[in-house]
């Protein structure tokens, strides 16, 4: 496969995600653009001094005209919450940021698939989606996908059964108002509550499954990385390049990821994840899941919350 992907941000995400690129076999061409020249160039040479163990791969520090002709363009660029920094100012600042960048790598790759990565995704997701003029099925936010893969981690250590088995999702906001639509949960087509009786039927030693835990678990997961090590970056490298994989596949995938809702389940001009058909045409459209009363408001707490946010900063 020939393929270019262009990574903009050389911080500690921007860089894994090009080395993990580096790894695989679904980029030919790896572009890695940062304001901080001597970063970039030294994160590109770390990176291609291993590509001798691998097929030949060119990997470049580049300008935004090197993004020409990307098939997937993947914006990081952002920083991190500062202590006593509120979230409207962290977003204000990384928005600042993104309107910034977006027409200059709009551009130069007006017809690449687009993968917002920075914080908070889905304001991101939404402000790139007002400002860059592209088509909203070339425009994907990373949105809950390393939300749904914490989850069934979590869920393939409580049950002892592997990840590939497990088919539950996380909504809406990439954040504090995410939430698990159990009802879609299952387990190889067996709810998670049936699975539990029959595992314990078969001799298994299984706990009933803490809903509510399991949810802190997946929402605090960034954050317990960050306390214990500084930052998050292998994770949520494996989802985009998982996402990058899907993009430049033969055929759709469903994946959670955040895009602009157009009056599914009540929700209307808000960036939020939900099953989404991806593919190497970007967006093709939402799959409604079924869910109760319950988690259809939760959805909609979700989006109103982030619309919240939306009012109070400048586009």
């Amino acid at each position: 496969m020939s393929s270019k992907i262009t990574v903009i941000g050389a911080g500690s995400v921007g860089s894994t995600i090009a080395y993990t690129l580096s790894n695989g076999d679904i980029a030919s061409e790896i572009v890695l653009i940062d304001i901080n020249k001597e970063k970039v160039a030294g994160e590109v040479m770390d990176i291609a001094q291993g590509t001798c163990f691998r097929d030949p791969i060119n990997i470049v520090a580049g300008e935004y005209e090197d993004a020409k002709d990307s098939d997937i363009v993947i914006i990081t660029s952002g920083i991190a919450r500062k202590p006593g920094q509120t979230r409207i100012e962290l977003t204000q600042t990384n928005v600042n940021i993104l309107k910034s960048i977006t027409p200059e790598i709009v551009k130069a790759a007006p017809n690449a698939l687009y993968i917002i990565v920075s914080n908070p995704v889905d304001i991101m997701t939404y402000v790139f989606t007002k400002i860059s003029g592209l088509p909203e099925n070339q425009i994907i936010g990373s949105g809950t996908i390393l939300d749904t893969a914490r989850l069934r981690c979590g869920l393939s250590e409580h049950f002892k059964v592997a990840q590939k088995n497990i088919h539950a999702y996380v909504f809406g906001e990439h954040g504090d108002t995410s939430f698990i639509p159990w009802t879609g949960a299952y387990i190889s087509g067996v709810s998670l509550d049936e699975y539990y009786e029959l595992a314990k039927n078969l001799g298994k030693d299984v706990e009933e499954l803490d809903k509510e835990e399991m949810l802190t678990y997946v929402q605090k997961s960034g954050g317990k990385v960050i306390a214990n090590k500084g930052a998050t970056f292998y994770a949520v490298s494996a989802a985009v390049c998982k996402l990058c994989g899907i993009l430049l596949a033969s055929s759709d995938s469903i994946a959670t990821v955040s895009s602009m809702m157009h009056g599914e389940y009540g929700i209307e001009d808000v960036c939020v994840s939900t099953l989404t058909l991806v593919g190497p045409n970007g967006i093709q459209g939402k799959v409604p899941m079924r869910m109760n009363k319950e988690e259809i408001a939760k959805l909609q707490a979700s989006a109103n919350a982030l619309k919240e946010v939306i009012k109070q900063i400048e586009l």
